[in-house]
């Protein structure tokens, strides 16, 4: 499969699942289409070879339609952490029962679909119900589809971690609801390498995946990581529900995407960690990657040119 549809590509998960279908293909198949609204936001995955981003709107059935015939797969990325009800809705619902529809009509059967661990129908969170209802859609198509559910996902340029970090470095104490949420990190390579390798193992064809990583924390545990980690470690002080909920309350009405919402709280109170009961990294052969063997030397300002180095300068040079 090598003419393959990335949606959500431009994102933090997709560049890395880019990088890994160029590594895939050896740089010498394609296309790797990317769509986006803002191409020009793109430019760093037009360094790769084979990779397209193409000006488009998934919201819009024609270019939908268009984007996704004659495709050997599609992976789907696309998903939010913020929003109202109606947002949830279009993107995590109504998105994939059209891009379904899309795939029916056009006969492409593969599709593997990023979602998240915890998701389900009767979950606290809108943003937890909104998943189990884009996987119901899905599954309900008839497609070759694999599921891939995360933990939360850690790397070089999450928004976990080095928002955590970048908190710590501005404020003397740092007060935080949800503080004993359990989470099981996974590192970004590790997700999009079990994405891609998806593609080339049959076996995951109507399974769900569970992407964790090898260890369990606590918020507070991670945050206090992430403040140790880029050297402005700073007092954390867990708050009780109440105060919680008025807290991501107050953050919602800040300007641009908030630290954290009160759907997000709802969300915690799911533990984030593997059921056990599904397959997971171990399965690809992976070895999942250690959050303390990977982010101390990113939160620390000592980041390395990038494992796709090569390849951007081959494309500069052509």
């Amino acid at each position: 499969m090598f003419n393959i549809l990335v949606l959500g590509g431009t994102g933090f998960v997709g560049r890395s699942v880019c990088e890994k279908l160029v590594e895939r293909s050896g740089g010498a198949d394609g296309p790797i289409t990317v769509p986006s609204r803002h191409p020009a936001r793109a430019g760093d995955l037009l360094t790769l070879p084979t990779v397209e981003v193409d000006a488009a709107n998934l919201y819009d059935d024609a270019q939908l339609a268009r984007l996704v015939a004659g495709r050997d797969a599609v992976i789907n990325l696309v998903g939010i952490l913020h929003g109202n009800d109606a947002d949830f809705r279009r993107v995590h619902v109504d998105l994939p029962t059209r891009l379904a529809r899309a795939c029916t009509a056009a006969g492409v059967r593969r599709l593997v679909h990023v979602s998240a661990l915890g998701a389900d129908a009767n979950a606290p969170s809108m943003y937890l119900r909104s998943k189990a209802a884009g996987e119901a859609a899905l599954l309900g198509a008839g497609l070759d589809l694999t599921l891939i559910r995360p933990s939360v996902i850690f790397g070089e340029h999450d928004r976990f971690m080095n928002r955590f970090a970048a908190l710590q470095a501005v404020l003397p104490v740092l007060p935080l609801a949800g503080a004993n949420a359990r989470f099981q990190p996974v590192w970004v390579e590790d997700v999009a390498a079990a994405i891609v390798d998806s593609l080339d193992q049959h076996w995951t064809v109507g399974q769900t995946i569970e992407c964790v990583g090898p260890r369990v924390a606590t918020l507070r545990q991670l945050v206090l990581m992430a403040g140790r980690w880029s050297g402005h470690a700073r007092a954390v002080i867990a708050l009780p529900y109440v105060l919680g909920r008025l807290q991501a309350a107050l953050l919602e009405l800040l300007p641009g995407e908030p630290l954290m919402s009160r759907d997000n709280l709802e969300s915690m109170k799911v533990p984030n960690v593997a059921s056990g009961k599904l397959p997971g990294l171990a399965r690809f052969g992976l070895t999942a990657g250690s959050l303390d063997n990977v982010m101390p030397a990113f939160l620390g300002g000592r980041q390395g040119p990038g494992r796709l180095g090569p390849w951007r300068a081959l494309a500069h040079a052509s």
